[in-house]
């Protein structure tokens, strides 16, 4: 996990250092700073600081290194527990059916808006409590 964080702060430092040269090149040949290049690439700097900061502190909450950081690791000794996961679940597939209506509606029919919206929020009800009943409840 720590060449995981190396790695997104050399990709943040690139693409924040690329933001800086294109808004610098962009004013020396036009006399004006374009927007969007700037902001595209200063925002992705931006996203790969997160997602270090974010493996910085799963690396901090974990007290160590990981199996895959030592060198003679193996994956079997990593804590084979990665998560839960819901088997079989068609929740995710309806909250993006439900999404794209949503998005949908922005590119024409309005009234579709309310109907995804309300979709959404029963579709995410149900996939945050899907293991408190049926077969899964615990």
């Amino acid at each position: 996990m720590r060449a995981n964080i190396i790695i997104m702060a050399i990709i943040a430092v690139f693409f924040y250092l690329s933001s800086a040269v294109y808004t610098v090149w962009n004013l020396g040949v036009y006399n004006v700073v374009e927007w969007a290049g700037t902001l595209a690439l200063g925002l992705t700097g931006a996203l790969a600081t997160l997602i270090g900061f974010y493996l910085m502190l799963v690396y901090r909450g974990q007290h160590g290194e990981i199996a895959a950081d030592r060198l003679d690791g193996d994956l079997e000794d990593d804590d084979p527990d990665q998560g839960h996961f819901a088997p079989w679940s068609w929740w995710p597939v309806s909250v993006g059916a439900a999404l794209t209506l949503v998005f949908l509606s922005f590119t024409g029919p309005t009234f579709l808006l309310p109907i995804g919206a309300a979709l959404v929020i029963v579709m995410m009800v149900g996939w945050v409590y899907e293991h408190y009943r049926g077969n899964f409840a615990r």
